[in-house]
């Protein structure tokens, strides 16, 4: 289907009018029996993932406080919050299980588009199955790939979003989730787009969060799927949003992109060729443009390197990575965000332990001395030599107190397509989330991984979610 014909209009390009709809008009006709087996099985894999990490981070700092403000607002709903199983709106219920799924940094990425998908898609389709009652296996994982597969599009055609300082997760998170809610609730093209458009009218997200280390951040993806559920539903009941969402001249292109966009990537192949197999499973609970160097940190102390025989650390990161967790590590903030943002602390935690773990990154080991000393002689460095906007490169040089110096450098990153995590490896890191969270047992989590690996054949995928998720 030829869904863009981009025009001139005021000097800039634009995509035709309808697009949005189009779009709508798209997506309304996918079927369950269209999903390639790929795409079934990385969606079983990223709603794995999800469970996992939101029920690592039912210490996480901010998590609590969330759920413990929402409870005393809300004591009953048609929706579930995870963590502590409390009955909630089902806006209220996709913030807090938002918040708990990004609150570790330890989600899925897909790392072309910067974009986090389960910790808006998840919490979204959730609330909204729960709300709709008795959804099947199999129309909850299509409308998981409608927001999976919108979602990353979204963020590789609006390719230097997080450049111009915004959350991509959160901006793009939003509109796709939408359309995800929509299908779940059976609309037709029409009500999608005033879905798509009442979600726009929400849309927001500044990276600031992010680089000012506070806990706001891990807020924003539950802000996202909230915005969703709400949009949806209000469409359901006849209220009206932006048509011109994708194409208006105040709409998503033109204003949050400034028509620095690349529309083909959002619309070439759609339905036929799928974005839902290059997402990325996270080996370390913090921010992705660390992962690299973590993995040359690791790397290194297995031939032997230790922190007291290096003098002086150099990284070179792109751009768009180096303005996100460049900057000095301030020890004296004593903050887990700022840690998981900070790639001086993490390649100085890997090379300390020969391993970065849910305990990288928690107090008091983000101000060990020696660990603090180490990333104090870091310096981290944008390189123009590498793509402004890649997200994997790395490099690493070490200066030695004996004279040496050592170089270390990747193009690729754990996780990734190009560098998988194994099926033994995903289920031991949903397993320990769990064990972390909430002390879950073995048979608890093998419960849930049953739930999920038989998706396709449940009557109500929600409610056999939420029944199997281990009580804190």
């Amino acid at each position: 289907m030829e869904l863009v014909s981009p025009v001139k209009q005021g000097g800039s390009e634009l995509l035709a009018e309808g697009t949005s709809l189009k779009l709508c008009e798209a997506v309304s006709g996918w079927r369950y029996e269209d999903l390639p087996q790929e795409v079934i099985a990385t969606l079983k894999l990223l709603i794995l993932d999800a469970l996992g990490v939101i029920g690592g981070a039912a210490q996480a700092a901010g998590i609590g406080e969330l759920n413990g403000r929402l409870a005393r607002w809300e004591k009953a709903g048609s929706a579930t919050g995870l963590i502590g199983k409390h009955r909630y709106s089902p806006p209220t219920a996709a913030l807090a299980n938002g918040a708990a799924c990004h609150a570790l940094d330890f989600d899925d990425q897909h790392d072309p588009a910067r974009v986090h998908t389960n910790c808006v898609t998840l919490p979204a389709l959730l609330a909204t199955a729960e709300d709709a009652g008795a959804v099947s296996g199999r129309d909850f994982l299509l409308a998981y790939a409608v927001s999976a597969e919108l979602h990353a599009r979204l963020g590789l055609a609006c390719y230097n979003s997080l450049g111009k300082g915004w959350h991509p997760t959160m901006i793009f998170g939003t509109l796709s989730a939408s359309l995800g809610a929509g299908r779940l609730l059976r609309f037709d093209p029409d009500q999608l787009n005033h879905a798509l458009g009442l979600t726009f009218h929400q849309a927001s997200g500044s990276a600031q969060s992010m680089r000012d280390g506070v806990l706001s951040k891990r807020l924003g993806a539950g802000f996202a799927a909230r915005a969703a559920v709400l949009g949806a539903f209000l469409a359901a009941d006849g209220l009206t949003g932006t048509r011109r969402t994708l194409e208006g001249n105040a709409g998503l292109f033109a204003l949050y992109e400034r028509n620095e966009v690349k529309p083909e990537l959002l619309f070439d192949g759609l339905g036929r060729t799928w974005r839902i197999p290059e997402y990325s499973f996270k080996p370390y609970p913090c921010c992705r443009c660390n992962h690299t160097a973590i993995g040359l940190g690791i790397k290194l102390y297995e031939d032997g390197i230790r922190p007291e025989a290096v003098d002086a650390i150099e990284i070179r990161l792109g751009d768009t990575n180096w303005l996100t967790v460049g900057e000095p590590y301030d020890v004296k903030r004593d903050s887990v965000v700022h840690a998981q943002f900070n790639i001086s602390y993490s390649f100085a935690r890997a090379l300390a332990d020969g391993r970065v773990d849910l305990r990288s990154y928690q107090q008091p080991h983000i101000t060990e001395p020696a660990v603090a000393a180490l990333a104090a002689r870091t310096t981290v460095v944008s390189d123009p030599a590498i793509d402004a906007t890649a997200i994997e490169p790395a490099r690493v040089r070490l200066k030695l107190k004996d004279g040496r110096t050592i170089e270390a450098a990747a193009d690729t990153i754990k996780g990734s397509p190009q560098e998988p995590m194994s099926e033994g490896e995903l289920m031991a890191k949903f397993r320990s989330c769990l064990e972390f969270g909430l002390g879950a047992s073995r048979a608890q989590t093998d419960r849930l991984a049953e739930v999920v690996s038989n998706l396709e054949n449940c009557t109500d995928a929600a409610g056999e979610i939420v029944a199997a998720f281990p009580a804190s």
